[in-house]
């Protein structure tokens, strides 16, 4: 798995219009998320119709909330570990709202946003951990990206956000 463009070779590409070009061009940190739509359902289409932007909120009760929601991750991690890149890396993605952390904000100016599929407290598998820690080596090769500064949505925006949740076995991850 290597980054070419700031776009990763093993993923499928789908075209998000929900990002923007990044300030400073820095990427210098990962944020791993976790989420699932509707709430606790896995393997449907509406994540991927979220961060593309054609997301019918009519298509299920448990949408209606996310009318007119504008997001986006550079990258989903699917249970069975596919990829789907929204995008580039280069570009800032929607993702981390309201952020500070280590003496800094603004997170979607210089961080990757890596969605899971999965909830705060089911475990994650063990696909979606090979895709991660291959995508994390391949960012760490491409951007320089250290340990310190792969952290958690609830790390950025505590309080606010508890994703990737007590399901994510970070130990796992730090160890690879």
């Amino acid at each position: 798995m290597h980054i070419e463009d700031g776009w990763l070779s093993a993923a499928r590409r789908v075209a998000s219009p929900h990002c923007d070009e990044r300030p400073a061009g820095e990427v210098s940190a990962i944020v791993v998320h976790s989420m699932s739509l509707p709430a606790g359902h896995f393997g449907g289409p509406w994540i991927e119709a979220l961060f593309a932007g054609d997301l019918d909120t009519r298509a299920h009760p448990d949408l209606g909330d996310l009318d007119g929601v504008r997001v986006s991750a550079h990258l989903v991690i699917r249970r069975d570990g596919a990829l789907l890149q929204f995008v580039s890396f280069a570009g800032r993605a929607w993702h981390a709202g309201q952020s500070d952390y280590g003496g800094r904000t603004a997170w979607n100016d210089f961080s990757i946003g890596i969605e899971l599929e999965g909830t705060d407290t089911n475990p994650f598998t063990g696909p979606q951990y090979a895709a991660l820690n291959g995508v994390i080596e391949a960012c760490v090769a491409a951007y320089g990206i250290t340990g310190d500064w792969i952290v958690g949505h609830s790390d950025i925006a505590p309080g606010r956000k508890t994703d990737p949740g007590q399901g994510f076995d970070w130990t796992r991850v730090r160890q690879a």
